[in-house]
């Protein structure tokens, strides 16, 4: 039942395209692939059934995706492990696996099906529910902690530099005068706080208003770009020679970090003056996308989650002096 309703819930953007991107380097013998991004696991179930020798790892912070991924591909056996971590850990759980490097790495950014779908998470501006936004429940501040414990400054800095809110102050001294009042708490009263505090002429265009609030207030609870600055140069430094990383993320301050990271390792590090490049200057990374791939009409018409999916790739084409240690699988 878990199995069917997870599949039914959960559409994996651009897994096809995911899959032709991983294919040649999960071809090795004894492959083995990092879902960074878990979720309700649609695209690890993509792999397993596309190559039957991949074993892959997946990693997720929140509990409730675990479990419903976890019996979503129980009938893949010990093919599959699930650890609840992360992505920034990857190293420190491929080393608790006795694994070394890796044939492939995905990841599938931003805030998953399973957590917009459940009203009670407060992620969604659409549905009233508590302030909470944390992708692990299981621990740290919540979006009302922040909102209510942030001074005015900082929270127009979370709102400006997360969301890339035009209104930040308009909204952080909102959010101060309301709960001098009383604390907030709910979502529909942020929604409610957030649309009085932007323009008129503003709302009418650009979507909701709250849409940019509610991604600033979830990157600053869960600590999502920090985690992913770090997670990047991670996740491609675990990598074998000819191991492939793909990346979907949903907005462009992660799409920002994904492209300085893949382009500082398909660039020469060698000096503008030296006559020869010596190897160890040489690109470590091959772009496999030119630029980021966008899904296509049908897709978003059949996955409107897909709408605003930026896709890249690279493949790692030697190895760095900290990476040799993992250069065999």
């Amino acid at each position: 039942m878990a199995q069917a309703d997870a599949a039914a819930r959960h559409v994996p953007v651009l897994l096809q395209r995911c899959l032709d991107l991983l294919g040649p380097a999960l071809q090795a013998p004894d492959a083995v692939m990092v879902d960074s991004t878990l979720g309700m696991g649609g695209h690890s179930e993509g792999v397993l059934a596309a190559f039957p020798h991949v074993r892959v790892v997946g990693l997720d912070r929140d509990p409730q995706a675990l479990d419903l991924a976890g019996r979503r591909l129980a009938p893949y056996g010990d093919r599959f492990v699930a650890v609840h971590a992360v992505y920034d850990e990857v190293h420190a759980v491929l080393d608790g696996l006795g694994i070394g490097a890796v044939q492939g790495v995905l990841m599938d950014l931003g805030v998953s099906s399973l957590q917009l779908d459940e009203p009670e998470r407060g992620f969604s501006y659409a549905q009233d529910a508590p302030l909470d936004m944390r992708m692990d429940p299981t621990t740290g501040p919540t979006a009302a902690d922040v909102l209510n414990t942030y001074d005015e400054r900082e929270l127009a800095r979370v709102l400006r530099t997360w969301g890339e809110e035009r209104f930040a102050g308009r909204i952080a001294r909102a959010v101060v005068r309301a709960r001098a009042r009383r604390p907030l708490e709910r979502t529909g009263e942020l929604v409610d706080l957030v649309r009085d505090a932007i323009p008129a002429a503003a709302r009418a265009t650009g979507g909701h208003p709250a849409k940019r609030t509610f991604q600033a207030l979830r990157i600053e609870v869960n600590g999502e770009l920090d985690a992913l600055a770090r997670a990047l140069p991670e996740s491609v430094a675990v990598l074998a020679v000819g191991g492939r990383i793909v990346v979907e993320a949903y907005q462009s301050l992660e799409d920002r970090l994904v492209k300085r990271t893949f382009a500082a390792g398909a660039t020469s590090s060698a000096p503008p003056d030296l006559p020869v490049e010596q190897p160890e200057h040489a690109p470590y990374l091959r772009l496999l996308t030119r630029g980021a791939e966008q899904a296509g009409d049908d897709e978003v018409a059949h996955n409107p989650r897909a709408q605003s999916v930026r896709l890249r790739a690279a493949e790692r084409v030697r190895p760095t002096p900290g990476h040799v240690a993992r250069s065999a699988a």
